[in-house]
């Protein structure tokens, strides 16, 4: 096997180029035999096979720096760089992330996780370059659905002014998750269809190269050239114009088309970009037809593509999207946004119900966020649903063109709290802090499938912002007889000994310490918060007249969170307290198993019994 002999990184330089079509099969049999076996990234990883292995060949690492936009599709570079052994352990407790990561290698110059870094990143290594007078190359790799972020145009405005090498990658598949929409996927589109250009530029510049003595001056004028005839014929001006050197298109699986993209590339003496056309699940028929399933896979069967651990419960999202779609029916001012992620967030279901009130604006979450004010301002009911660490991008949004307007507008933030395997990128650790310090919004975490329906019925009713937080996972089926009412908790049980406040998807934990310690003669209060702002100061005061012993549970940050607040209010109402809190600690939470993850956290139910015995005593 060829893949055998590639042990280290540049080790692919010892391959012969006619062994490479053999390596990219072996590096397609092992990445589909691996995921299948641990879950991943697949269809976006088989589709950047070809495209790695020609970076490899043409850049020298660790010296050079290969910067990886989002980073999911980073698998074939961490078998190239020595780490094919650690596979079997990819995205698991303790084992190989399934991004980027520095702490993993050196040959990993990023640690990327969200999209629209990468061109950022790699105009400050260029910057470092030049500053400290060094030589390494500078490649960022960017995806046409990253490309919509305005992160990313905001670097190739501000690249355009070098005057030294950097080279930015732009793989097109015409995906990010789901299909690209907007005026940059329909530009590249334009681009992809005309084939009768594919390789010309470069052959032209070749040709022109040979010429004795003056080739090389005709080839910079050229370059220069901005004329009209050049725009008239020449795919990519829109890069061109803003002072960028544009190749391309490129066969994106064609190794040799691209190691001679790359080598032009490296002569250019400013910023270009290389357009190299992929497709996403390359060499694999299941995730080439349905590439937004593989986009990120459970473990799954081989031969038919069929996922082996798929749950049969209903997930958070699903009633979500059944919530949302039921509330789209009874009032024709409910629109929905997404930010690229219409399955993920749960919105197709919405989607194809009413299509004219959908909106999905691809990967820019400060536009959607803004888009909703409009929408809001202009006598709409906007539901924004993504996922809580992707809105992340948002704050200033959030804060200043939604919340400073006290605009009506729906937060749907899925994914709250620990998601597992994808690790600290994806963990939605932060939104109860960053939310509960806005003035005017209201943050509630439905513990169960019907407060989904009741808060989200709420969240319509209010007038000013809201946000529902929900996690990934099956939703929890327990029935209340208290109505959710606007800042009041429920209590669901009374003890005389301590008080678990729990919040969200803790609160079905809560139940089952207050279970476990009952068993001990340990007799425990269980509140449901249900809301992190406004609290319910009313209950929580009247609580400290009977109990001074309290333990605040939540999926969420420690600090800054609601626990914190809560602790901070108790301690006002009576002296003498004791308040702990448990939550996600100050630090950011390595992949793995969610279940391990929140156990590790304090966040599962023997380990807020063992919180509640510490207080006690």
């Amino acid at each position: 096997m060829v893949l055998e002999r590639i042990n280290g990184p540049n080790d692919i330089k010892k391959i012969p180029l006619s062994d490479f079509p053999l390596l990219a099969e072996e590096i397609r049999d092992f990445l589909i035999r691996s995921v299948s076996e641990t879950g991943g990234h697949l269809a976006s990883n088989l589709g950047v096979v070809e495209l790695t292995m020609a970076l490899h060949n043409v850049l020298d690492l660790t010296e050079d720096k290969l910067i990886w936009d989002v980073g999911h599709q980073s698998y074939t570079h961490k078998i190239l760089t020595g780490r094919k052994d650690l596979f079997s352990t990819l995205r698991q407790e303790g084992g190989l992330s399934g991004f980027p990561k520095r702490s993993e290698s050196p040959c990993d110059a990023f640690d990327t996780g969200h999209s629209s870094t990468s061109i950022s990143a790699g105009l400050g290594y260029v910057r470092a370059r030049e500053l400290q007078h060094l030589s390494y190359r500078v490649v960022s790799v960017i995806g046409d659905g990253a490309l919509t972020g305005g992160m990313a145009f905001e670097a190739l405005n501000n690249a355009a002014l070098l005057e030294t090498n950097f080279i930015i990658v732009l793989n097109d598949n015409d995906m990010s998750i789901s299909r690209n929409v907007g005026g940059m996927s329909s530009y590249l589109g334009a681009i992809r269809t005309a084939g009768v250009y594919t390789g010309m530029k470069m052959s032209v510049t070749k040709a022109l190269n040979r010429v004795p003595a003056v080739g090389e001056h005709i080839v910079e004028s050229v370059r220069r050239t901005k004329s009209s005839i050049k725009t008239l014929f020449i795919p990519g001006m829109l890069f061109e114009n803003i002072g960028l050197t544009y190749l391309g298109p490129v066969d994106g699986h064609d190794l040799r088309q691209m190691m001679r993209a790359f080598n032009e590339a490296k002569k250019v003496p400013g910023p270009v970009i290389v357009h190299v056309l992929t497709e996403k699940g390359h060499g694999y028929e299941p995730a080439r037809k349905n590439p937004e399933q593989f986009h990120g896979t459970g473990p799954f069967e081989i031969s038919t593509g069929e996922q082996l651990k798929k749950s049969t419960k209903k997930q958070y999202t699903d009633v979500f999207s059944e919530a949302v779609t039921d509330l789209g029916e009874n009032n024709r001012k409910v629109c929905a946004i997404t930010a690229a992620m219409p399955d993920g967030t749960g919105l197709n279901r919405f989607s194809k119900a009413f299509p004219e009130r959908f909106f999905d604006v691809g990967i820019a979450e400060e536009h959607a966020v803004t888009f909703a004010s409009g929408l809001a301002l202009g006598g709409m009911l906007p539901v924004v649903c993504v996922y809580s660490s992707f809105l992340q991008r948002g704050i200033d949004q959030i804060l200043h063109d939604v919340c400073m307007q006290k605009l009506h507008v729906i937060f749907a933030l899925d994914r709250s709290g620990i998601v597992g395997a994808d690790g600290e990128t994806h963990h939605g650790c932060f939104d109860i802090a960053y939310l509960t310090m806005m003035p005017d919004m209201t943050v509630m975490a439905p513990s169960s499938e019907q407060e989904m329906w009741e808060m989200l019925k709420l969240a319509a009713a209010l007038d000013g912002p809201c946000a529902l937080r929900y996690p990934k996972g099956p939703a929890y089926t327990r029935i209340s007889t208290v109505p959710v009412e606007h800042g009041r908790a429920e209590v669901i049980k009374t003890g005389g000994d301590a008080c678990l406040i729990a919040l969200g998807s803790r609160v079905k934990v809560a139940i089952e310490a207050a279970q476990e310690l009952e068993k001990e003669g340990i007799s425990v209060t269980v509140v449901n918060a249900r809301f992190a702002k406004p609290m319910d100061t009313e209950l929580f005061s009247s609580l400290t007249s009977e109990c001074s012993r309290f333990v605040t549970i939540e999926e969420g940050a420690v600090c800054g969170g609601f626990g914190e607040q809560a602790a901070a209010f108790l301690h006002s109402c009576r002296d003498g307290l004791k308040v702990k809190c448990l939550g996600i600690p100050d630090r950011f939470i390595k992949h793995g198993k969610a279940e391990s993850l929140l156990a590790q956290c304090g966040l599962a139910p023997a380990e807020a019994a063992e919180a509640v015995r510490q207080i006690l005593n």
